[in-house]
Parts: structure tokens; sequence; C-alpha cells
């Protein structure tokens, strides 16, 4: 174990490190970018309701939602003349519609139709062209080298494909909480191990370092709540993230797992709202953890491997899908809108007669993108996203 791995090791999920255990300084005028990758392929055709289609409702005989009806809870709210939101997202993605913070993009994904979640994944998080695929590198990883010195983190048990070639990222898992793992006398008798050893200042630096962030998430998480209830799962998460990424890191990534839905989906209510409720609250978690000012300074990309099956399956569920709907938030963000290519959602339109087709590729959406957020040049988001097209859907 090196130094590093012993620093990391030793401050349990603190992420505030680089080689030799000092802290990164973040510029100050560099914006923030958390790209959110719901892992299993979720249904966003429940999510972004493209309430207006007859088709919807027919192909979903049980787990459609209703079209929109004023005063019934459990109806899509109306976002334009074809699209709606599901009901249990009101409350948390609501006043961000409402303030243009939040936009969507239907149809999106990747060329791959492999509709493997490990190849889809992979495939996604590399951002290479379809036959030229060699994983040696992700494309968060590449665009931190773009960027240089633009402070990268990735909120994970392990590091994940998209910052592989990037060097030094640190990652951490938020599962365990934010209280501390050491009392004071735990970690003097752990730093007494070390006495006299190599590995003496790094043990001693590490333990304080994981002392200190802990307390700081805690007050953090405190202050935040006002009373309120605990949100669960990754709202929590959501929190923690904007303590870290607001000070201290520029580039994120985390993954959300649980959105492999081929049995009992259901529909307003059930497994799918509730992890979108889930969602949502977390992401409003992450927004309020920032405060307005560092939120006005921050895009979030919400993506996921595919989508669903158009049509629900015999045990009220989907199955494995291709084109999805992303999200995309932030103060500045140019939203309230559906944004990319469409299609009218009807039989005749989907792709193998089964799936969404995709008709906005991840890879011009993201280096569009990132073109506008950080000024990047042809040569530039050649390295990041080689050979894609790169589409302006005015986002930001």
């Amino acid at each position: 174990m090196d130094r590093r791995q012993f620093l990391l090791a030793l401050a349990a999920g603190v992420p505030a490190l680089t080689l030799g255990g000092k802290v990164f300084a973040t510029p100050p005028s560099s914006p923030r970018f958390l790209l959110v990758f719901l892992r299993g392929g979720y249904d966003s055709n429940n999510l972004l309701v493209p309430y207006s289609s007859d088709f919807y409702h027919e192909a979903r005989p049980t787990i459609a939602l209703a079209r929109p009806a004023p005063g019934d809870p459990l109806a899509v709210r109306v976002l334009d003349a074809d699209w709606g939101l599901a009901p249990v997202l009101n409350d948390s993605m609501g006043p961000l519609w409402g303030r243009r913070q939040l936009a969507f993009i239907p149809f999106a994904g990747t060329d791959d139709l492999s509709r493997s979640h490990f190849e889809t994944q992979d495939d996604i998080e590399a951002g290479e062209a379809s036959d030229a695929r060699s994983y040696g590198s992700g494309f968060m990883g590449r665009l931190s080298a773009v960027l240089r010195g633009v402070p990268p983190i990735a909120f994970t048990d392990a590091l994940p494909l998209t910052f592989r070639g990037a060097g030094d990222v640190p990652n951490i898992s938020l599962k365990g909480g934010g209280k501390a793992v050491f009392d004071d006398r735990q970690a003097k008798i752990l730093a007494g191990m070390y006495q006299g050893t190599s590995l003496q200042s790094a043990a001693t630096e590490g333990l304080e370092l994981r002392q200190q962030v802990a307390q700081d998430l805690q007050a953090e998480m405190v202050a935040a709540s006002r009373g309120a209830v605990n949100a669960r799962g990754f709202a929590q998460q959501g929190q923690r993230m904007a303590t870290l990424m607001r000070d201290r890191f520029r580039l994120g990534f985390v993954d959300v797992g649980g959105w492999d839905t081929h049995v009992n989906q259901g529909g307003a209510t059930g497994q799918l709202a509730n992890n979108l409720d889930n969602l949502g609250k977390g992401l409003a978690a992450f927004a309020d953890g920032l405060g307005e000012a560092e939120w006005n300074d921050t895009v979030v990309v919400v993506v996921s491997e595919f989508g669903r099956t158009f049509r629900e399956n015999g045990n009220k569920g989907t199955d494995h899908g291709h084109g999805t709907a992303y999200w995309v938030l932030g103060g500045k963000v140019a939203g309230g809108r559906i944004a990319g290519r469409q299609v009218a959602v009807n039989a005749a339109n989907l792709l193998q007669n089964r799936d969404y087709p995709v008709l906005n590729n991840y890879r011009d959406v993201l280096a569009g993108l990132m073109r506008r957020m950080y000024g990047l040049s042809d040569a530039d988001l050649a390295k990041v996203f080689p050979r894609a097209s790169a589409r302006d859907l005015q986002l930001v």
C-alpha cells in the first residue's frame, strides 16, 4: 500500500486528498459539473410521461400514469402540450421546473443496441466512438485532463471507468454516513501503532483529516435540515456531496442503483415511484446544500445506460430498452422546456417495435453542453469525445 492509498484508507472516504494528502485548491471561476448515473436502465416513460399519446395508455394498461386532472394527486403534472412529470417528483423537481432550472431531453442515449447493462454502461462511461472503444480512459477523465487543475471526485465505492486515465482521482463511498469512525482515544491508539515508522506522518495526517471532515459533515447536515425529517438514501448523499463540492471539487460522478424494474414496477406509486422520489429529494438536497450562489455555477446531468421497453411486460414491469430521457439541472440552466430532437410517441416510431429510438446521442449532447460550460475548443472536445458532433441545445 502506497502513501496515497494509506491516507485514503485511514480517511475512510474523505475525498479532499491528492498525492501526499494535501487538500485541493479549487479554482474559484470553474463551474461545477456532476454526472448522476442511474444504473439498471430506468423507465423514463413513467418519469417524463407522454400523456397526450393514446398509445402510451394502451401500451401500459396497469402501469401508465393518469392524464392530467385538477385535484388528482396521482395524475401527471403538465410540462407542455405533450409531456408531463411523474407526480411523485412534483415537490422536489416541480419548483426547479417552475424556476426554469430543469430541462429534459427525451429520445436520448447511445448507439449501443446490446441492451446489456454492463456493456452499455461501459460504453457511456468511456465516451468513445462505437467502432473505436478501447476502455483505456473515460470521458470524465479526459475532461479532467483537458481542464487541468479542476479537482475531480467520484462518490462511488471504487473508481468508475469514466474517470479512468485521469491520474490521481479520489473516490468516496457515502454509504457509511458522516459520523466519525474513531473517537479521540481510538485515534491516539492507532496513531501510536505507527510511531517511529515510515507511515507515522501519514497516519497522523489521515486520522486528523478523517475526524475533521466527519465533524464538518455532521454539522452541515444538522444545519441544513432545519428540523425536517431525514429524506433517506440518496437524499442524504445529496447533502454530503454538496458539502464537498461547494468548496473543494468541481467535477463529480455518482451512481445510483435499483432501476431494473422487470417485475411489479408500479405506476404513480410503487417501486419506480419510490426510487424517483428518493432521487428527486437527493437532487433537491444537493441544490439546497450548495446555496443559491453556488447552485448558479453548477450543472447536473442525470443519465442511464438505456431506457425500458415502451409496452409493459406480463409481470407488470418493463424490460431492457434503448432510448431514454436525460435530466439537466442547474441555477443557470435554460430549463422549463423539453430539449432536443423528438418524434410523436406512437407504435410507428418505436425502434424495432419496442423502444424509444435514440435521436439525441449522449456524446453529441454532452459535447455541446461542455463547449458552452467550459469554452472548449474543437481540439479539446475531440480529446474528450473523439469524433463526436457537438450539438448545442442551448441548455446553459
